[in-house]
C-alpha cells in the first residue's frame, strides 16, 4: 500500500487551511482534546510544514503540562510525555524504512494504551492501522499550510465541529 492508498482507503477527508503556526498549534490542541488510549495520528509532510507544531498542540490537548517542552525526537526516535493519557511522539525522519524501526520495539507503543503521534509516517505506512488519523501537510507559502485529515467520519465530524466552536 502506498501513501495515497493509505490516506484515502475507506476514509473521509477534512481539509483545513492553517494561516500560521498559532493556528496549527490550535488545530493540534483541538485534536488532542478528543484523542484517547490507543489512538494513532500519522503525520505526513515535507520538512518545515508544521508536523512538530501540530504535535505540540496535541500534547497540550492531551494535558501534557506546559513545563514540558515538546520537541522532535530526531535522535532518540521516541519521546514520551504524560498527560491524561501518555503521548508517544515518534520522529522517523532518519529512518530508511520499516525495518529500521524493528529494534525500537515500536509494536509495544503502537498496540499500547497511549496516544501515538508519528512524524514522517509515510516511511512506515504499511505498519499503520487503517484506524489511524492521517494528517498530510501541504506547503502553501511561508506561513500557510493545507492540512488534509483523513480518518473515521465520526472523528472528523467531531474535529470539524470543535474547530468551528473554538475548541472542545
Amino acid at each position: 500500500m502506498n501513501v495515497s492508498e493509505a490516506l484515502y482507503k475507506g476514509s473521509t477527508r477534512l481539509t483545513i487551511i492553517s494561516k500560521n503556526p498559532t493556528e496549527t498549534f490550535f488545530i493540534g490542541k483541538t485534536i488532542g482534546e478528543i484523542l484517547t488510549h490507543g489512538d494513532i495520528v500519522a503525520l505526513i509532510g515535507e520538512l518545515g510544514t508544521g508536523k512538530t507544531c501540530l504535535t505540540q498542540g496535541i500534547a497540550r490537548g492531551i494535558g501534557v503540562p506546559e513545563e514540558y517542552q515538546i520537541t522532535s525526537p530526531s535522535f532518540t526516535l521516541i519521546n514520551e510525555y504524560h498527560g491524561r493519557v501518555t503521548l508517544y511522539h515518534f520522529d522517523l525522519y532518519r529512518l530508511k524504512g520499516p525495518m529500521d524501526l524493528e529494534d525500537v520495539g515500536y509494536e509495544e507503543y503502537i498496540s499500547g494504551n497511549g496516544v501515538n503521534v508519528i512524524e514522517w509516517a509515510d516511511k512506515i505506512i504499511n505498519l499503520i492501522s487503517d484506524e489511524a488519523l492521517f494528517i498530510s501537510f501541504i506547503y502553501i507559502n511561508e506561513n500557510e499550510r493545507e492540512l488534509a485529515i483523513t480518518g473515521k467520519k465520526e472523528t472528523l465530524e467531531i474535529i470539524s465541529k470543535a474547530l468551528k466552536n473554538g475548541g472542545i
